[in-house]
């Protein structure tokens, strides 16, 4: 079980160790940025959801939940079954995690360009800020 404080220092682990891969190179670094980044988010919306009491502090998200869902799948997204829940920014905030569950794949175990690993830190700041600001109406800064 993880506690809003244990989120945090997660979150702060997986943060320096991204900036460390970017200070490092992020052609040297892309599966360090592609687990960091992925894992960081899914622990910002953990901690989120905790805090807001939308999922109990015992409840645990998966990333390979966030499989991007196909045009013609006639069933509920698998994060749909898994996490039914309503918060503020989530389309736009699911929208991004599929796009970086798949880029995270690429960067984990293809041989990625550089272009794919900038769009990854792009698409992860994009929701870093998303989640910085619902943290801050919940009086929580990391």
């Amino acid at each position: 079980m993880t506690t809003i404080e244990e989120h945090r220092k997660k979150i702060i682990e997986h943060l320096e160790e991204i900036e460390d891969a970017i200070n490092s190179g992020i052609e040297r670094k892309p599966v360090t940025i592609g687990f960091h980044c992925s894992a960081c988010v899914i622990q910002y919306l953990e901690l989120y959801l905790h805090l807001t009491n939308k999922i109990s502090i015992g409840k645990i998200i998966k990333h390979d939940w966030f499989k991007k869902p196909k045009p013609e799948q006639r069933i509920e997204p698998l994060i749909e079954r898994k996490l039914p829940v309503i918060f503020p920014k989530k389309e736009e905030i699911y929208k991004l995690i599929y796009i970086l569950e798949e880029e995270r794949n690429i960067l984990m175990y293809g041989k990625p360009a550089e272009n794919q690993i900038k769009n990854m830190l792009e698409n992860f700041n994009k929701l870093k800020t998303i989640f910085k600001e619902l943290l801050k109406n919940e009086n929580i800064e990391i």
